[in-house]
């Protein structure tokens, strides 16, 4: 019996092997095309992809002009998503997103509803600009971000699959937002923070992006793929080494679990939700470099990302001018040892 079991535990990690080396070419494929397209940022484009192939959805800030909106709109054409646009603003409605139900008569006149659905129904949905709209039209992405689902009228519509929110923010003009509340944060797999390009990048934007053609990407693989290589990410092995490397992190940054600097700096800390974040994105990561498993280095280099948007700082931290980057890159530290 104890043969027949390792010979199919065998044959199993043969086959993630083989789909995990299929599944690496695509991802090469896939940022070659990305690479056609935006510049530099390879950090950028990493962690966004990151959370894709996740299964998550990510929170791109930055200030306007760093091809946030292009990011976007290459991931859904190279990973071949259908994909549709929201441009937040304040008189935005809950029903612009979800959509509506809206009378019908026909020739008897006879009377009924129809929905009519909102741009929320496609694979990769990208809010523009998400913290414009007022808290009660940013919530009406609560549960299609959790549970795939939205409901109107009392009626359950299940989501395309896949479904991914890649939202952008500005962090400069705050006349006239509306900062996203914790729950709303939460749901974001990711923070992927947007920075200037170096100089050869920009320099390389500026030959490439004005004149007569500009390159197009083209797509690499569809949904049903993107699912495969989804699932295949969740069946990658991770040691006790690292699940003790995410608790440990995770825990110590919340405050009154034995880090002083924690407590004396964080007003609350990451919940649960941030280590299943840290796991699946450390499996990913492992995949986008080619390995078949995750490690503790993994975790470290995705803390920022995976924890800076779950935690907020005490009023007397804020004060002397520490940020959540500090905290973090502190906890970061004391874990290298």
């Amino acid at each position: 019996m104890s043969v027949m079991k390792s010979a199919t535990d065998a044959a199993d990690e043969k086959a993630i092997v083989a789909a995990a080396e299929a599944a690496l070419g695509e991802i090469a494929l896939i940022r070659a095309e990305v690479g056609k397209v935006i510049f530099g940022q390879e950090s950028v484009v990493e962690q966004t992809l990151l959370a894709v192939l996740s299964g998550g959805h990510a929170l791109l800030v930055g200030v306007p002009g760093l091809a946030k909106t292009k990011l976007v709109a290459t991931l859904g054409t190279v990973l071949g998503l259908d994909n549709s646009r929201i441009q937040f603003t304040p008189d935005l409605m809950p029903s612009d997103i979800l959509g509506s139900e809206v009378m019908d008569q026909d020739a008897a006149g006879y009377r009924s509803f129809r929905f009519v659905p909102g741009p929320i129904f496609t694979q990769l949905l990208m809010a523009d600009e998400i913290n414009r709209a007022s808290p009660r039209t940013q919530s009406a992405l609560l549960q299609a971000m959790q549970e795939y689902h939205i409901t109107v009228a009392g009626v359950r519509k299940d989501l395309p699959q896949p479904f991914h929110v890649l939202a952008t923010q500005n962090p400069l003009e705050q006349e006239g937002t509306y900062p996203l509340p914790e729950a709303q944060l939460d749901r974001f797999l990711m923070q992927v923070d947007v920075g200037y390009p170096e100089l050869a990048a920009e320099r390389q934007i500026l030959l490439e992006t004005t004149g007569v053609a500009e390159a197009e990407a083209r797509p690499v693989i569809d949904a049903q793929r993107l699912l495969q290589i989804q699932s295949l990410i969740r069946q990658m092995p991770v040691g006790e080494k690292v699940v003790d490397a995410i608790l440990s992190l995770v825990r110590s940054a919340r405050p009154g679990n034995g880090n002083s600097t924690t407590d004396k700096n964080v007003a609350w800390g990451p919940g649960p939700r941030a280590g299943q974040a840290l796991m699946l994105c450390a499996r990913a990561r492992a995949l986008y470099d080619g390995r078949l498993a995750p490690s503790a280095d993994d975790i470290l280099a995705l803390a920022e990302p995976v924890l800076q948007h779950r935690m907020a700082l005490t009023f007397a931290a804020r004060a002397e001018g520490m940020t959540v980057r500090d905290v973090i890159a502190g906890l970061v530290k004391r874990a290298k040892g």
